[in-house]
């Protein structure tokens, strides 16, 4: 693997920085505080070619490749873990869904719209009962002649209340029976399609969470995602592609928090002297710049395979759950070494401090990354 950053990438990753930096930084605590999910910033991304970075430019989108993606998820994280998890969400679960998975017909419709932005996405797979127990959802889709009705209720959703259009997983068979689940396209504004509760979160409060709930939705065959039957294997692809937003989201998380407390540790004098000086605080730095470079290479190996079409299912879920615990740990010492001035919101390491806890749980918790290790190294 080539270890040089592209041109490309370079310019990528600028100008996410200069945008997330002028746009987003001044308004971080005040969309937190108030968890405002700012629509607006994600259609201005969308000019930018950032909520369709993977898609085809024949499809209106950027039509680049998964260090670029990494890049810019990274910056934007950097400054806010919420609009990363929501540039993230969108580009990678149902913009990424529809991309793999859609007919011709459905890329036509759908993607030039996600990949501007002019319609934000969302991606319904967990349920109040149901997180990793995907095999056993209760949301039904029952087919009606050339129809299908769906029943039931997605929760945790990214753009739940706010998405116009989302690909939801319905069971379409029996309760863990194989092949038993399905994806479908469903536009907001469908009858039966409403916005239920939006969860008041500890972090990435700029970034709406929200049930989605289907009574007696009633869509064409025509909304249906590949063969029935095959909404399970399509969703584990998806999420394949998605650890690896996830772990860039959390690599850009744990680069704020430490490049944060690495600006403070020289400019906070104890002792007539930077704390940066005393082996308590510089042993930390070191501990978190040695755990970040680790998970940038895991993330660079990732999106490595997934350029080439390479299976990485192993590669993916390292790279989310080491990235995803070092966000949390380096966040951790930011705060310990800004002290009680971390603990304040005066400081941007709090906020970081409570969004990295996310990263080991969506898009599959820790202990689901190391099942999903565990499995394929037992395969060797």
């Amino acid at each position: 693997m080539d270890f040089q950053q592209s041109e490309l990438v370079t310019q990528v990753a600028q100008t996410a920085r200069d945008f997330a930096n002028q746009y987003i930084k001044p308004h971080v605590m005040e969309w937190d505080e108030s968890q405002e999910f700012p629509i607006h910033i994600m259609k201005e991304l969308g000019n930018l070619g950032m909520m369709g970075v993977l898609v085809p430019e024949q499809y209106g989108g950027a039509g680049l490749g998964y260090f670029e993606y990494n890049a810019i998820i990274q910056e934007i994280a950097k400054v806010c873990g919420s609009i990363g998890l929501s540039v993230a969400a969108h580009n990678s679960l149902c913009t990424g869904h529809i991309m793999y998975f859609g007919s011709e017909e459905q890329k036509q419709r759908y993607l030039p719209k996600l990949a501007k932005a002019e319609w934000i996405g969302a991606w319904g797979l967990t349920e109040p009962n149901t997180g990793s127990d995907a095999g056993n959802m209760k949301t039904t889709a029952v087919r009606d002649g050339d129809h299908w009705v769906i029943n039931g209720t997605k929760n945790w959703i990214t753009h739940g209340k706010s998405g116009d259009v989302a690909v939801v997983m319905c069971r379409t068979g029996e309760p863990r029976e194989s092949g038993n689940s399905t994806a479908f396209i469903v536009e907001r504004g469908t009858p039966g399609f409403s916005a239920g509760k939006k969860e008041n979160k500890l972090g990435m409060r700029a970034s709406e969470t929200a049930e989605m709930i289907f009574e007696n939705c009633r869509i064409p065959d025509s909304q249906r995602l590949g063969e029935v039957g095959d909404g399970f294997r399509q969703a584990m692809k998806i999420l394949d592609g998605g650890r690896i937003s996830i772990a860039a989201l959390s690599a850009g998380i744990a680069k704020g928090a430490y490049e944060a407390a690495l600006q403070y540790s020289k400019e906070r004098y104890q002792f007539d002297q930077p704390i940066a000086n005393f082996q308590g605080i510089s042993f930390k730095l070191a501990d978190m710049a040695t755990e970040i470079m680790a998970a940038d290479l895991l993330i660079a190996q990732a999106c490595d395979l997934k350029n080439r079409g390479e299976k990485m299912t192993k590669e993916s879920a390292m790279a989310k759950y080491l990235a995803s615990e070092v966000a949390v740990k380096v966040a951790n010492d930011a705060v310990q070494i800004f002290g009680g001035y971390g603990y304040t919101k005066d400081f941007p390491v709090e906020k970081h401090y409570r969004d990295a806890k996310l990263c080991t749980i969506g898009e599959g918790t820790s202990e689901i990354q190391k099942l999903v290790i565990s499995r394929e190294v037992l395969k060797g």
